[in-house]
């Protein structure tokens, strides 16, 4: 690992001019591209105190080895030189934005002498117009309706050829779903304007096509050719069927790309809706791995450079308003560049109000999704598992497997209604049926440390409880259950002992704690209090994700792309859920205690009986013991528990002091 100051430059070297400059490595690789309005100022920031970087900018100056820069004119010529570099080398430390590849897309190679129409995945080529993605069942559905009134070239190259040489179309060009231009029907021109015509009705000219085919279909009727007049109705109903399955969702003069983002500290999941005419003609989105230390603003400012300044990003693909949460770094000349690509005026905001804004609330929901599913895939994946499960046994040098891991996580709002969560992992998968709850009261709950090591000591002095209950019981090995075991009485007859069940499984291997040293140290001294010495404990910091061992001055870091530090995080995040579920159950219930739940025998079922009976508390309080027998499921010792109860509670209740409202004198 280089030391950032034998590469860095002298001072005055460097230009004030703004600029692109390129971190290399030893071995003459380009592991950062950067742009620069004031290239002196940016680059010294770099070779600051290494204790004041970011985690991610340490690590990227410590493995280049030199920099270099190149001055250029302006701004907008600085951000189109960095988006070329980038593309050209790929930079690792710089943003990685992988096509979220999940939905086809529908193509038509505009390029080919007899432009095809086929549904595609995976990379997009030059010449190729694309609209989508869509679902798989909608998208076959979609193309075969349109092939009835725009019927292109739909055929593999092979179908195409064979058909040319023996002078006769496909089955498709006998069901006059394609034009057979390989057999002459269709001249060249006038399949390629077909084509043509079938990427303006899906680029969102539907109107277009549809009001002229109906002044046709009149001329028909005029004509009394009703056969002609028939077929002209159904191609209405087949493009009316593919232009209303698009929700209109703005004004009809609205072409928008609306983007939305979910992220957490290592990676983003990015949406974008493209409205075309009023109406979502298509969904993308990209998984963006966040190797770059860089904010929303300059998250958005590098997505659009790669999704408009892309080959394949056709002219037409890039509208004129572009709605995203946070305005881009560079926001003018990023529209200035746009501009120049669409031959257009380009504009970008940020949605305050009304539809627009509602409709990119409906993208951040997918954005969401899109993370949850793709965090979910990557934790299903047995090889994933285990590789994630021997990353962080090797990390933490630790001598046994883990088959078992428990997370805790402490709850609570300003000290009150403080629990606690335990979660459990085994083989890699959440085992929800051994997650507990724990509710904190007393000096326990005086601030996080405490509450931890009460949690720890709690779970594994039930572990030691149960350990040495099933050393004593006569007979039995294995694990604490509720299943009779066979014993032998002091005359020789076999006895079945009936052992307790456990209110836990067996201890984990790790213990992990949402937090940092100091819950750390918390959870250790509790074990070790306990006499227990063969479970390790690790905590994980939210805010860099750095993973603390006990009594250590430093934590251990683990790469950004690991999947010991995904299934750690998946954990920790579990455990958080978990903890918050309980803790807004517990303060919801105190928000809503009710008197009768001071009443001894009275349960939940009870209480509503009673309540359904007299129809009020007030009324309940006014009833005398006969009448409260009478409800029911209230005996006559349960009715005057409650009878008792209420009493008890009125006369405890301050009674106002009577005031003169004329002189506001209190009265005796």
């Amino acid at each position: 690992m280089a030391n950032p100051s034998t590469y860095r430059p002298k001072p005055g070297e460097i230009p004030t001019d703004p600029g692109v400059y390129r971190f290399r490595d030893e071995h003459g690789r380009i592991i950062y591209v950067g742009k620069a309005k004031n290239l002196r100022s940016r680059l010294n920031s770099y070779f600051a105190n290494p204790a004041t970087l970011l985690p991610k900018t340490h690590a990227m100056v410590h493995h280049a080895a030199s920099v270099q820069w190149t001055i250029v004119g302006s701004e907008l010529e600085a951000l189109q030189l960095e988006y070329t570099w980038i593309k050209e080398f790929t930079p690792r430390y710089n943003l990685a934005f992988r096509d979220d590849k999940t939905y086809p897309y529908l193509a038509v190679s505009m390029s080919e002498k007899f432009p095809r129409v086929q549904v595609m995945r995976g990379e997009r080529r030059k010449g190729t117009r694309y609209f989508g993605p869509y679902t798989a069942g909608a998208i076959r559905e979609t193309m075969d309706t349109l092939l009835r009134v725009f019927p292109v070239r739909s055929c593999s190259v092979g179908v195409l050829r064979r058909a040319e040489r023996s002078g006769r179309p496909c089955l498709l060009g006998y069901i006059d779903k394609c034009a057979a231009p390989c057999v002459g029907r269709i001249s060249v021109e006038d399949h390629k304007e077909l084509a043509q015509d079938f990427c303006d009705f899906m680029g969102g000219e539907a109107k277009r096509f549809i009001s002229t085919l109906e002044k046709k279909m009149a001329a028909a009727v005029a004509e009394l050719d009703y056969e002609q007049a028939a077929r002209l109705r159904d191609d209405i109903i087949a493009l009316r069927k593919v232009f209303e399955r698009n929700a209109v969702v703005l004004t009809e003069d609205t072409n928008a790309d609306i983007f939305a983002v979910e992220q957490d500290d290592l990676e983003a999941a990015v949406q974008v809706f493209y409205v075309r005419g009023g109406r979502i003609r298509g969904q993308r989105g990209w998984i963006v791995e966040k190797v770059e230390d860089a904010t929303d603003a300059e998250l958005w400012e590098h997505l659009m450079q790669q999704v408009y300044g892309s080959e394949d990003s056709e002219q037409d693909s890039i509208p004129r308003n572009i709605l995203v949460p946070e305005l881009p770094t560079n926001h003018e000349e990023l529209s200035v560049w746009l501009g120049s690509l669409r031959e257009g005026k380009v504009s970008i905001k940020v949605p305050q109000r009304g539809e627009k804004a509602a409709l990119m609330d409906t993208v951040q929901a997918n954005a969401r999704q899109a993370m949850i599913l793709h965090k979910s895939r990557r934790a299903g994946d047995l090889t994933t598992r285990s590789l994630a499960l021997q990353e962080l046994q090797e990390a933490l040098d630790l001598p046994m497997p883990l088959l078992r891991i428990e997370c805790y996580d402490i709850s609570h709002v300003q000290g009150t209604n403080v629990v606690a969560s335990m979660v459990v992992v085994e083989d890699g998968l959440a085992k929800k049926s051994e997650y507990r709850k724990f509710a904190i009261t007393g000096d326990a709950a005086i601030d996080d440390t405490a509450s931890m090591y009460d949690v720890i000591t709690r779970r594994f002095r039930n572990y030691l409880a149960e350990k040495e209950l099933r050393a004593q019981s006569v007979g039995t090995s294995g694990e604490l259950g509720s299943e009779p075991v066979p014993a032998l009485t002091a005359e020789g007859e076999e006895l079945l002992v009936e052992t307790p069940k456990s209110k836990f499984a067996y201890p984990p291997n790790l213990v992990v704690v949402d937090g940092g040293i100091p819950q750390v140290n918390a959870a250790s001294r509790a074990l070790a209090d306990l006499g227990i010495t063969d479970v390790a404990v690790v905590g994980l910091a939210k805010r860099l994700e750095e993973v603390w061992v006990p009594d250590s001055d430093f934590p251990v870091i683990l790469p950004r792309s690991s999947e010991g530090l995904y299934l750690l995080q998946r954990i920790r995040d579990e455990a958080h859920r978990f903890a918050i579920t309980f803790h807004r159950a517990k303060r919801g219930k105190a928000m809503t205690a009710s008197v009768l739940d001071t009443v001894p025998g009275m349960g939940a079922a009870k209480q509503k009986s009673l309540l359904a009976h007299f129809g009020s508390l007030k009324k309940v309080r006014a009833a005398t013991l006969e009448e409260l027998g009478e409800a029911k499921g209230i005996g006559p010792v349960l009715a005057q528990a409650i009878y008792d109860t209420l009493n008890t509670q009125e006369q405890k209740q301050p009674q106002a002091p009577a005031v003169n409202m004329t002189t506001g004198e209190i009265l005796d």
